[in-house]
């Protein structure tokens, strides 16, 4: 039945004083979901009767106990049915801390969740990207949700969240949400800040992600190879809408540019670099850290192909950019149209200037990282770690190397004789 009660009075045998004496609890369970406290009495463990959860007997001492647990049984049954009379969603814990007390200081984890969204929403462009606001709702519509589907309550008190909790939401994410590991992961680890903000703050006295680590899943990110590349470059559409979306992703494959970040683009954007050359200055839009790219040769001739396009000609924007669903469902028909089997995002082009375009052609990472925006060098390394032809490469110069250092060692030798 929905929001009911059962209550257990025990003692934990285990506990003994050196009087053989142990602690009664009351053990509170709603809807299969327990809290329990201690109510600062003791008795004899031999005089306990567990199964009538009272004391043995008729003395005083039996007596006044167990009257006592009848007023603590008749309090709690009188909370339980003023919130149901209330229409008010409860829990264990709840009602435990009205009968102690509590229920007045106790901080619930949605509201907290909520407070923060709110202050970080207004720090947008300052502290924040506008991706992580989004997320982080994202993460603390999910939490509701959770709490609605396991605890069929609207919010919880924070100090309700243990371990247990934690798993939980972790197992819900994957199978009723359909969310991917590192997705799973992503969203626990923003409601981990919460939780953390709630430890600092006292408002609970441990943390309960202490046993818990985030791990993270190795993705293979694909990529074009450089015969995708040039079977791109070389395609020509009838259609301009399959013409221009081919041309924007290729601007993205020698750039390393996200498709927000293209997007945003200006003609301002163009500036001239220490060489001399075109370059790109723009921020990321996702984490705010700004991204200098030398142009190459065939970024400069998309952007000239577009100079007088209708959508740029008078205004500030530097590329006709469709929006993200068109221009990743055009691009499957691209993918289709030049034999690519590969899954063809415009995220894919990001990949593609990080592996091919740059690493496999020997520019070093720490150049790669730069233009890419990355805050850290551990991002870009990702990419390092999927280039077997690179590593092929690097081996056989390094092979060549020596071969060359004992062609000359065995001559020197030769010599000496």
């Amino acid at each position: 039945m929905k929001n009911s009660i059962s209550l257990l009075f025990y003692i934990k045998r285990v506990k003994v004083d050196i009087n053989n004496k142990a602690n009664i609890y009351l053990r509170i369970t709603v809807n299969s979901r327990r809290a329990e406290f201690s109510i600062q009495r003791k008795i004899h463990i031999d005089k306990w009767n567990s199964n009538l959860n009272r004391v043995k007997g008729y003395s005083k001492e039996a007596q006044e106990i167990n009257q006592y647990i009848d007023l603590i049984s008749n309090k709690i049954n009188k909370i339980h049915q003023h919130l149901i009379d209330k229409e008010k969603i409860f829990s264990a814990v709840q009602i435990r801390d009205i009968y102690l007390g509590k229920g007045q200081n106790l901080k619930m984890l949605l509201k907290i969740f909520q407070d923060h969204n709110n202050q970080i929403e207004k720090l947008v462009g300052k502290d924040f990207a506008a991706g992580t606001v989004l997320r982080y709702r994202t993460a603390k519509s999910h939490v509701e949700e959770y709490i609605k589907y396991e605890y069929n309550l609207n919010d919880i008190p924070v100090n309700d969240v243990d371990h247990k909790f934690i798993t939980g939401f972790e197992y819900y994410l994957k199978t009723e949400r359909n969310c991917a590991h590192n997705t799973a992961i992503k969203y626990i680890t923003n409601f981990k800040k919460i939780i953390r903000i709630a430890y600092a703050n006292d408002w609970i006295t441990k943390d309960p992600f202490f046993n818990w680590k985030a791990r993270l899943k190795t993705v293979v990110r694909e990529y074009l190879s450089e015969d995708e590349i040039q079977e791109l470059v070389k395609k020509e559409f009838k259609l301009p809408r399959l013409d221009q979306v081919k041309d924007i992703f290729l601007f993205s494959c020698f750039t390393g540019l996200a498709y927000a970040d293209v997007k945003k683009l200006t003609k301002n954007s163009i500036v001239i670099g220490i060489d001399g050359n075109k370059w790109i200055n723009t921020k990321r839009t996702k984490t705010n850290t700004v991204s200098n790219i030398p142009l190459l040769p065939v970024s400069i001739a998309i952007i000239e192909k577009y100079v007088n396009h209708k959508e740029i000609k008078d205004f500030p924007k530097l590329l006709p950019v469709l929006s993200n669903q068109k221009m990743n469902a055009y691009l499957k028909e691209i993918a289709d149209v030049c034999g690519i089997s590969k899954n063809l995002t415009f995220h894919l082009a990001r990949h593609t200037f990080a592996t091919t375009v740059t690493l496999t052609n020997g520019v070093p990472i720490e150049s790669v990282s730069k233009m890419l925006g990355h805050k850290s060098l551990k991002t870009t390394q990702h990419y390092a770690k999927i280039l077997d032809r690179k590593v092929s490469d690097d081996m056989a110069l390094l092979k060549e190397k020596l071969n060359s250092l004992g062609t000359k060692n065995s001559t020197q030798d030769k010599k000496s004789v």
